[in-house]
């Protein structure tokens, strides 16, 4: 039975190897025809110079880890049914029949063989996708000037002991410096309180932001007599209509839990986050009672994705109990390539629906492997009732 399972484990690793390499071949063409276009440029004063072949070759790769993370479902289903298939087209599968692989047999070795794929895809889209986007966001950054996410930067909100504040930044420079900061202050009825903006921003070690070239305007009924305008770390007032007092200071330092890594987050798309990172969020979310819909749904995504690989496989595997005859296999792969993409069609779909109707984040997200589970399930138990 070793040698049943070696054969099977081997031919299928290699031919889901094979297709992975030819979907990221096609992927690194495309990603690195889109890039000729900032070759030879120097973006914002970058101080390193201009963004050169190397740079995009770089960046290009970086990016092949978050594509093969989406792609390796649908990867193990083609490189699954292509085994399986040329099993049943050579016969070879009948004479594993024969040698004693049963049905049950046959489902639990794939299991076995799943649940490598399992893991190997938690890894991927767990540590190396986060890690390798950064980086590219961070090379990208040196020339482009800065990490940003679309025209009003990322939004966090935090819950202090006398106050509430919203913060904004638009972007992230590639030494990890925070451009155009804001600050808005709310009291415990949600009244502004104040505006802080500075044009930079830096992390402290003890727990604190840096804010540098700030303007802060405190609004009227919120200041009191008792507190003197210099009083704001040394700044000095500029005169202002009555009901604002507008300090400005060259540094001011602001207590916050909202460190780095909730920043980096923040401005990363919620699919290439690793699991740790959107849990943390999430709990940032709703400790500041924001909502979080959207980044549990794909919190639950992430634990669910891996177990598509384990889908993919026992779906490919009725193709073994097929009969073939000469030249037939190329419709069967396509019907196998088109329950792949109608999964991610459906993975999509329930992401969205389950967005915009708060639909349950654990059920949005595990529904889809469920109903191809059932499918893939219900079709090999079809097919050996057949036999």
């Amino acid at each position: 039975m070793n040698t049943i399972r070696r054969l099977i484990y081997k031919e299928t690793i290699i031919s889901v190897a094979l297709v992975a390499l030819g979907f990221l071949a096609l992927f690194f063409f495309f990603d690195f025809v889109d890039e000729l276009s900032h070759i030879g440029k120097s973006f914002n004063g970058s101080l390193y110079g201009s963004y050169q072949v190397q740079h995009a070759l770089l960046y290009v790769m970086l990016l092949m880890p978050n594509h093969l993370y989406e792609l390796l479902p649908i990867t193990v289903l083609i490189g699954g049914v292509l085994v399986m298939a040329r099993f049943a087209q050579s016969s070879e599968f009948t004479i594993l029949r024969t040698s004693g692989l049963g049905p049950g047999l046959a489902l639990k070795l794939l299991v076995g063989l799943g649940a490598l794929f399992i893991a190997f895809t938690f890894v991927v889209g767990d540590y190396i996708t986060p890690l390798a986007d950064r980086t590219a966001q961070l090379l990208k950054a040196r020339y482009m000037g800065q990490i940003s996410i679309g025209q009003t930067g990322a939004w966090l909100k935090e819950k202090q002991e006398k106050s509430a504040y919203a913060v904004n930044i638009s972007a992230m420079s590639a030494d990890g410096q925070m451009r155009s900061v804001r600050l808005f202050e709310f009291d415990a009825k949600g009244t502004v309180l104040s505006l802080t903006t500075a044009k930079q921003a830096s992390f402290g070690e003890d727990g604190t932001w840096n804010l540098l070239d700030v303007k802060r305007r405190e609004f009227s009924g919120i200041v009191t007599n008792s507190t003197p305008a210099t009083d704001v770390d040394g700044g000095t007032i500029a005169e202002k209509p009555v009901g604002i007092k507008t300090v400005i200071m060259d540094e001011l330092h602001w207590p916050t839990t909202i460190n780095a890594g909730m920043v980096t987050t923040a401005l990363l798309k919620p699919d290439r986050m690793g699991t740790v990172d959107l849990f943390q969020y999430i709990r940032h979310l709703e400790t500041n009672k924001q909502n979080s819909q959207m980044y549990e749904i794909q919190f639950w995504k992430k634990v669910f994705y891996p177990l598509s690989c384990l889908v993919m496989l026992v779906l490919a595997l009725p193709f073994a109990y097929l009969h073939f005859r000469s030249g037939g296999i190329t419709a069967y792969v396509f019907v196998g390539v088109l329950i792949g993409i109608s999964f991610f069609v459906l993975n999509n779909m329930f992401e969205y629906f389950g967005n915009q109707n708060a639909w349950n984040p654990l059920l949005t997200a595990a529904a889809p492997s469920l109903v191809y589970s059932i499918f893939s399930l219900g079709a090999f138990g079809f097919l050996i009732y057949r036999r």
